[in-house]
């Protein structure tokens, strides 16, 4: 269990040099200030998943100035497990049976990409968890992550009734052609409403703004909802009266992602918030939550959404492909279970046929990419059974030892670290949904420190904790 958070003085930031004070620019806490309010800045200047990474280098040194840095419960887990990813790298070189031939040097990115991500969201919420509540208050990260979720409701809304817009971005700009024209990094660099894609027998946009997958869009909306609940929903006046709204907006772009796997995600939400509601004798939230969710039935019964629906379940198309990957990917991980592959490979063929591959005629025509369609796959291929058990783990350890935690921030956490569970057989993680979860790692962590240092009556939390995270059950 982690030790109560001992109390900081007011005024410069812990570290700070004698007689200087901080800015209000740069103040602590102002790296997570500028990654969620400057988001969609970061998205138009070709940087919205990137600025993650530059953004905990300033962390990672405030961390360094705060030393001893204070752990979450767990994180023992994941330092092994990101030990484990490096160790994964001696199979680089082995093309198991099943899979086309490749140089483990052309490997050595995609391997950098995911450590690099799977390091920058350990130092972000390590970053949050050890700032204290007069520095940068819970209430502050719920606002920023609801405030996010607009975000990613505004560029859905983008993606679906603009699926044709996209520009080059300043960043795009700067790099090679031979760079910037490769699928991955545009996806990094290039910022497009929609992705185009003939899912329903004809070509038709699929919202992922601010991001480059529909997919990523899709799983970032559900893991932030929560956190727009309890940050815009809780209150009477206009702020409730705006949120309903914006929820009521989500749903179009929602239904037109045609991502089943979210519409699974934010069904087992509601049920999630049914339980815990009923379980603490929420009955006016009861009864709002029931509200907001008769306004969204009504409105998808009452639009051309049912239509979109019920297109979408008649054409299962991706189910093949799924399939095939999954089961070729369980296949390859006999040979390594263990330590894995160390990266992704692709299958020779296709769910169609074996003799189906790319050309340069057709740069999506089999060779499915293994690992690259569920958090668990990738970690199977990658990093094997071990390293998955690791990954898994380190959450597991967090939701328990937060159990017994009632408040409405445990409530949001819990969705966050949870549905990751649910999407891991569906969706990748890396990089901004893995984060949302360790951020809420962070919260659920300081809130812990908060109760006990009040309990404890001997070392009081810094900062009054707000009226929206304080308080667990014993």
């Amino acid at each position: 269990m982690t030790a109560p958070v001992p109390v900081r003085p007011r005024g410069p930031a812990a570290g700070a040099p004698a007689g200087r004070t901080s800015s209000a620019v740069w103040r602590p806490g102002w790296p997570l200030t500028a990654l969620f309010v400057g988001y969609p800045l970061w998205w138009a200047l070709g940087m919205g998943t990137l600025i993650v990474f530059v953004l905990v280098l300033p962390m990672a040194w405030e961390l360094r100035r705060r030393r001893p840095v204070r752990v979450p419960p767990g994180f023992g887990l994941w330092v092994v497990f990101l030990l484990w990813v490096v160790a994964s790298t001696v199979m680089l070189g082995i093309d198991p049976a099943g899979t086309l031939p490749g140089e483990a040097t052309d490997r050595l990115i995609s391997v950098g990409f995911n450590l690099a991500g799977y390091v920058a969201v350990a130092v972000a919420m390590l970053y949050l968890g050890n700032l204290t509540e007069d520095e940068y208050p819970r209430a502050r990260a719920v606002r920023h992550l609801g405030g996010l979720f607009v975000v990613v409701v505004a560029g859905g809304l983008l993606g679906t009734f603009a699926d044709q817009f996209a520009f080059t971005s300043p960043v795009e700009m700067l790099l090679p052609d031979s760079v910037a024209q490769n699928a991955f990094v545009q996806s990094l660099v290039h910022p497009t409403a929609a992705q185009l894609q003939q899912v329903l027998g004809y070509t038709a946009g699929r919202p992922a703004a601010p991001f480059g997958y529909t997919n990523t869009w899709g799983y970032a909306l559900s893991l932030l909802l929560g956190w727009f609940a309890i940050g815009w929903l809780r209150r009477p006046g206009g702020r409730r009266l705006a949120g309903v709204l914006v929820l009521a907006l989500a749903a179009v772009p929602v239904v037109h992602s045609l991502n089943r796997g979210v519409w699974i995600g934010l069904g087992l939400t509601v049920v999630f918030a049914v339980v815990w509601l009923t379980r603490n004798g929420s009955v006016g939230a009861l009864l709002g939550l029931a509200a907001s969710v008769v306004l969204v039935v009504v409105l998808v019964l009452t639009t051309p959404l049912t239509s979109t629906i019920q297109q979408r379940l008649d054409n299962p198309k991706s189910d093949g492909i799924r399939g095939f990957t999954v089961s070729k990917t369980l296949e390859v991980v006999e040979e390594s279970p263990v330590l894995g592959f160390g990266s992704t490979r692709r299958a020779l063929g296709s769910s169609n046929s074996i003799a189906v591959g790319r050309d340069e005629d057709c740069s999506n025509c089999g060779n499915p990419l293994l690992g690259s369609n569920g958090q668990l796959w990738l970690l199977l291929i990658a990093q094997g059974v071990v390293g998955a058990a690791l990954y898994l783990g380190f959450f597991v350890r967090v939701l328990w030892a937060y159990r017994r935690d009632r408040s409405p921030l445990a409530a949001a956490a819990f969705l966050s670290i949870g549905l990751p569970f649910v999407y891991m057989f569906l969706y990748n993680a890396l990089v901004v949904p893995l984060l949302i979860s360790f951020l809420s790692v962070a919260l659920l962590w300081r809130n812990d420190q908060a109760r006990r240092a009040a309990d404890d009556g001997t070392v009081r939390p810094a900062g009054r904790a707000p009226a929206l995270a304080a308080g667990s059950a014993r």
